[in-house]
């Protein structure tokens, strides 16, 4: 029983934890410079990791272990997308890199649980 509630609320923080993320990056978005190339990477970084927090809701809403599995794949991928497009923000010089570590970091610690998660499955 205590294993369960352990999970449950493992679960409930993560769901915060990756809502968190794509709020953090909204505001990251939101301090882009008004240039062309920083909106359209701002807009892809925004979908990806927006996609983070709405697929894992759906990898805690499965409705069996494909559907688990498949949609946790997804969410690792998104994930892993986000980090690249703010490596590519740090790298390009439209952002500093030091404006950007800690949502990298995070997009890193993310893809670490998540892929964690993947490997106990099989």
């Amino acid at each position: 029983m205590e294993k369960i509630i352990e999970k449950t609320i493992f679960v409930e923080e993560f769901k915060k934890r990756t809502k968190d993320f794509t709020l953090r990056n909204i505001k990251l978005f939101q301090s882009l410079p008004k240039t062309d190339e920083a909106r359209i990477i701002g807009k892809q970084l925004l979908r990806s990791a927006s996609s983070v927090g709405a697929n894992y809701r759906a990898v805690c809403r499965a409705r069996s272990q494909a559907e688990f599995y498949s949609k946790l794949n997804i969410t690792i991928e998104e994930a892993d997308e986000s980090l690249f497009w703010l490596e590519i923000l740090g790298e390009s010089n439209i952002l500093p890199l030091n404006k950007l570590a800690d949502l990298m970091n995070e997009a890193e610690e993310i893809i670490k649980v998540l892929s964690k998660a993947r490997k106990n499955i099989n």
